[in-house]
């Protein structure tokens, strides 16, 4: 993670980090979040673990350098505690996943017996069908 930081750092042309650094990242009840935000550090770790770029982080969470390079330092600095509160969030992720699974089991295999919907240009088709037989009639 320390890499991404640095390529952060160099690509925002020698950015300086405030003392104040620390105040970007706060608690909520969603756990550690970019101030401002509704974005937790556990958001950007997920893409950290899948190692997208610095600038595909950036865009997909609406967040700017700073912002990431202050939940990178945070992430540095507090990594135990942090790699904690993420594995948790990641347990309640999956166990949350298997209760709608089970609790939505029968509703899911009713969805997947049913045949597929028409696309659009079958359904267009059967339209202009539809419309040449009518005005044939006329």
């Amino acid at each position: 993670m320390l890499e991404l930081k640095s390529i952060l750092h160099d690509k925002t042309n020698e950015m300086t980090l405030t003392s104040n650094e620390q105040s970007v990242i706060i608690r909520t009840e969603r756990g550690l979040t970019i101030a401002g935000t509704g974005i937790t550090l556990y958001d950007v770790m997920d893409y950290i673990t899948e190692q997208y770029p610095p600038k595909f982080i950036c865009a997909m969470l609406s967040i700017t350098d700073e912002q990431l390079i202050s939940a990178l330092s945070y992430i540095d600095d507090h990594r135990a505690e942090v790699e904690i509160e993420y594995q948790n969030v990641l347990k309640e992720a999956e166990e949350l996943q298997q209760y709608y699974e089970q609790e939505n089991h029968d509703l899911i295999a009713k969805i997947t017996t049913k045949p597929p919907e028409p696309t659009t240009e079958e359904i267009r088709a059967k339209l202009r069908a539809e419309r040449a037989k009518f005005e044939s009639q006329i």
